[in-house]
């Protein structure tokens, strides 16, 4: 997926596939219609991560990194409220079961993978440790605050928070979500550079002209768009298959955050592969705060206008993963240095993440 001076093909005829299939849709056809609803699915997704890549290149680093977690970010706000307005008050423990599922996903799935893969490839691969460590204390802060504290406040019996409370949280979300861009993009950027910065040929390749530049950032919305419009076009086949299949309501929280999630860690895991690990954790963790910081004030916002009831708390067991997730991570990102060895743990707790939530 090399980055070429002017959008290949495939790259502009992706997101337009995608926004057809789905018109196309609209018009209720047979159950064979499935299969390209994925395709155009998959194709929009590959097709978002190649113009992240082109804008992230002509904006430099660390700002690059932002492009693509915000504009999911946002994105994935918007489905699960469409989502909670759609389905009232059953809806209620939607974000929370989202928001942890893409903390899961992105501290032990991706950026295992982004480990294994990487490490693999170059055996020993190096990063910037400041921003890493402000990273993970900025996710860890608003992580608990959010949905470990709402089980032990007593205003409200767990796992609830009252209006005052709710609304408190959601403004100390914003609050450590926006200084930690502050910091990456202002005051310490230095912190989120690569280190090896100076030997990637990638990185100091041409950038692509401003025109080239502001069509990818047209074209990449659009991607996002479908990719969010197709998800919620196979919901039903999701949910009747679920039901099928005796699965927990919880599992339609993993695969949203699965799907949004899908182009930011196609970019991270490619970033590591190029032994571009600092990109790969900017785009990783920096996705993951702002899908916390961004998504639990948009869901409060929404309770707090509609009266309903806004499930936060985790149960023991997610609580227990979540926090065996941040001690390994704080571990094994502790050195600035990594192997298979992190990559494998990661993976493992991911692994028993997804088992437990099928197999409670």
């Amino acid at each position: 997926m090399k980055i070429s001076p002017s959008l290949p093909l495939w790259s502009i005829a992706s997101p337009i596939l995608g926004w057809l299939v789905y018109a196309v849709n609209a018009l209720q056809p047979g159950s064979w219609f499935i299969a390209l609803l994925v395709a155009g699915l998959m194709a929009s997704v590959l097709a978002a991560v190649y113009h992240a890549e082109v804008v992230a290149h002509k904006v430099g680093e660390p700002f690059g990194t932002l492009v693509l977690a915000l504009a999911v970010t946002l994105i994935e706000v918007a489905l699960i409220v469409s989502l909670m307005l759609a389905g009232g008050e059953a809806t209620t423990g939607l974000a929370r079961d989202t928001v942890f599922a893409a903390i899961m996903i992105i501290l032990n799935g991706i950026v295992g993978i982004c480990l294994l893969m990487g490490a693999s490839q170059h055996r020993e691969q190096s990063f910037g440790q400041h921003g890493v460590s402000a990273s993970l204390a900025t996710l860890a802060a608003i992580a608990v605050l959010t949905l470990v504290l709402p089980n032990y406040t007593l205003t409200t019996a767990g796992p609830f928070y009252s209006n005052s409370q709710l609304a408190f949280i959601a403004v100390i979300s914003l609050v450590l979500y926006g200084t930690f861009v502050l910091v990456q993009t202002v005051r310490h950027r230095d912190y989120f550079l690569p280190p090896n910065a100076a030997g990637d040929a990638e990185a100091h390749a041409e950038p692509p002209s401003n025109k080239v530049a502001i069509v990818a950032a047209v074209l990449l919305l659009a991607c996002l768009g479908a990719v969010v419009l197709l998800a919620k076009a196979l919901a039903p086949t999701l949910e009747v298959g679920l039901d099928n299949l005796g699965a927990p309501k919880s599992v339609v929280g993993i695969i949203i955050a699965a799907i949004v999630l899908l182009p930011e860690g196609l970019a991270a895991v490619r970033a590591a592969r190029a032994n571009r690990l600092q990109t790969s954790l900017n785009l990783a963790i920096g996705s993951a705060l702002a899908s916390i910081g961004l998504t639990i004030p948009a869901v409060a916002v929404v309770s707090l206008a509609t009266g309903w009831t806004l499930s936060l708390g985790l149960d023991i067991k997610s609580t227990v993963l979540l926090m065996l997730s941040f001690i390994v991570a704080g571990f094994s990102l502790s050195t600035g240095r990594t192997t298979v060895m992190q990559g494998m743990v990661h993976l493992v707790i991911f692994a028993v993440y997804l088992f437990t939530t099928i197999v409670p």
